[in-house]
């Protein structure tokens, strides 16, 4: 399935802010029309059926139709680095990260460039792209934008970052993110069904739903459970992250300044094995911390003539 597009009247995102993305200056997520990236490189510290032994191959993608204000990524979500491709490097990027044996391909937050990005898996497949696709994304996405993704990705990696719209209002400035989110993470388990995996547990399909559970919001992690009790079961896997560390403007905010509890972490674990859901990740108390943030120098980038 085609997405339609009019680069002079943007509306990709749920934001829809109809910007013209020919010349400056650019809408919310601050992109032209070239996909713009910062990373490609061998990633070891998603979930164990994405990482696997060998990795996963992240392309980290510049700009970000959502921008949080406690964004570990604040270097390329809201400073905007990176180098532009066209196309035809960005297809090399994905194979050449493939020849280094990783397990998948992991777009991270790609939707702001999904046509230019649909073009060049297209192009990569039909030169020997053979690895799953992994849709890494904030959950803020249209429907449409999901569907024009069928049958060129395997695994979907969305978060579900809020049910309550006054958090999602202050957080990420979108007070709809949960009535879009919940449409989007419906319509990629459509796509790709219950979760599946190879002989080494390496997942080859399906949903992880990401929550990072964050300081004072306790409830809100446990109505978004509910939410997926309710609506999706077993049919996806939950990753509950405890990697939250306050960066960026985080650190300035009443409630988010502080790392979470060990209390708020194990409370909401505990919900989650209440409702009787079985398909899920925990993460270590180790794992907030900064030093696992990557360092966006543009390497791992195929590049036939230099950009900015």
């Amino acid at each position: 399935m085609s997405i339609s597009f009019d680069p002079t009247h943007c509306t990709l995102c749920p934001r829809r802010c109809g910007a013209d993305r020919t010349r400056p200056p650019y809408g919310f997520c601050q992109s032209s029309l070239k996909p713009k990236a910062a990373l490609a490189a061998v990633h070891r510290f998603e979930e164990p059926p994405i990482s696997g032994t060998r990795g996963s191959g992240a392309v980290f993608f510049s700009g970000c139709a959502l921008r949080c204000i406690f964004c570990q990524n604040a270097a390329i979500s809201w400073q905007n680095q990176g180098v532009s491709l066209t196309t035809t490097e960005l297809a090399e990027t994905f194979l050449s990260l493939q020849s280094q044996g990783v397990h998948n391909i992991n777009l991270v937050t790609a939707g702001h460039f999904l046509p230019s990005v649909i073009d060049a898996l297209h192009l990569a497949k039909n030169q020997g792209l053979t690895i799953p696709v992994v849709y890494n994304s904030s959950g803020y996405e249209t429907v449409e934008a999901i569907a024009a993704l069928e049958g060129l990705v395997d695994i979907y990696l969305p978060d579900i970052k809020y049910y309550d719209s006054a958090l999602s209002a202050e957080f990420s400035a979108c007070p709809d993110y949960f009535a879009v989110a919940e449409k989007a993470i419906l319509e990629m388990v459509r796509q790709v069904g219950p979760a599946q995996f190879d002989p080494n547990g390496l997942m080859t399909r399906g949903v992880i739903l990401r929550h990072l559970i964050l300081p004072g919001c306790r409830s809100d992690s446990k109505a978004i459970l509910s939410w997926i009790k309710d609506t999706l079961a077993d049919t996806v896997y939950v990753s509950l992250l405890r990697q939250y560390v306050p960066m960026y403007r985080a650190k300035e905010h009443p409630l988010l300044r502080r790392r979470l509890t060990t209390f708020e972490y194990e409370d909401v674990i505990d919900y989650f094995l209440s409702l009787g859901l079985t398909h899920g990740f925990r993460q270590e108390k180790s794992s907030a911390s900064a030093i696992y943030t990557p360092v966006f120098d543009g390497s791992g980038l195929i590049r036939k003539e230099e950009t900015t």
